[in-house]
């Protein structure tokens, strides 16, 4: 049933002129931030300490837009779901990208470090539209429909998923055919599963997994985030790459995940009405003899 709803309002979304799409898109990210309040008060207080220098009304500001975004981010998917595809080249703007194509060149392949920051999703299909060889690490959805949707339409831009856990093998297959694999480290990882670097001045366990298949396949990492812009268009921005760590050492691992974690906050510093806030990032804390990187 939810499959089908999802399938009528994606085919309605598509047909609406785009002002008037994001017009509703922000009218229901209002209601989410004001009526509903998922998680608000844990999304505020985790903004509160992580950018203490905002004032209150720039902190609600950036809480406000959290919810604006994420809104913005499902009725553009939806929209593209239902068929608007051809819209895509129009809107992203794109600075950097000879740093995927020299990197790409070397022929090793290249992990493409990003976050849920802006309209994470259409960064996939984009790089995808742009005839990139494209491999993502996906968590599946519970609700099976909306999965089905998600995968659907990634799939349509012939993005390759691996579905966690167990996404070694097919990312290692991935670099060697001189593809590009998408990682995202912004997220809490259970204890077993990370290492502990700083991230906005807290210890945050996250996964070391991005160092570790870097150091493996000699491929470069690629720093690349996407933002939403004012006027409805978004931007890609791709950083200078990284290359691999020299070794697999855990000293060399935790230092390689805390210098990506540090790219990852000074994109989201830069846009934190656009990052998900909402998400419990220092869920898991350290416990007592856990190393924990220390930033410079």
């Amino acid at each position: 049933m939810l499959g089908l709803l999802a399938k009528i309002v994606s085919r309605h979304l598509a047909r609406l002129p785009r002002p008037t799409l994001l017009k509703r898109g922000a009218r229901l990210g209002w209601v989410l931030a004001h009526v509903v309040r998922h998680r608000r008060a844990e999304a505020r207080a985790a903004l509160k300490r992580s950018l203490p220098e905002l004032s209150p009304t720039a902190t609600t500001a950036a809480l406000d837009g959290m919810y604006r975004n994420l809104s913005l981010n499902l009725v553009e998917i939806l929209r593209m779901y239902g068929g608007a595809t051809d819209e895509l080249a129009a809107l992203m703007t794109i600075e950097g990208e000879e740093h995927v194509q020299a990197a790409l060149a070397r022929g090793r392949g290249a992990l493409i470090l990003t976050a849920h920051l802006g309209n994470f999703d259409m960064l996939g299909m984009f790089a995808a539209y742009r005839h990139y060889p494209l491999t993502i690490i996906s968590k599946r959805i519970k609700n099976a429909a909306i999965n089905q949707i998600w995968s659907a339409l990634r799939e349509r831009f012939g993005i390759h998923i691996l579905f966690a856990p167990n996404t070694a093998r097919g990312c290692l297959k991935a670099l060697r055919a001189n593809g590009l694999v998408g990682f995202m480290i912004d997220q809490n990882r259970p204890r077993e599963q990370g290492v502990f670097v700083q991230f906005f001045g807290r210890p945050a366990c996250t996964t070391p997994g991005l160092a570790i298949l870097s150091s493996q396949a000699q491929a470069p990492v690629i720093p690349i985030f996407i933002s939403r812009c004012a006027d409805g268009t978004h931007l890609l921005q791709v950083q200078p790459l990284l290359e691999p760590p020299p070794d697999r050492e855990a000293a060399t691992i935790l230092r390689y995940t805390q210098l990506y974690t540090t790219i990852t906050e000074q994109a989201i510093r830069r846009h934190p009405e656009q990052w998900t806030w909402i998400h419990r990032r220092w869920k898991t804390q350290p416990a007592p003899g856990d190393a924990v990187a220390v930033t410079a």
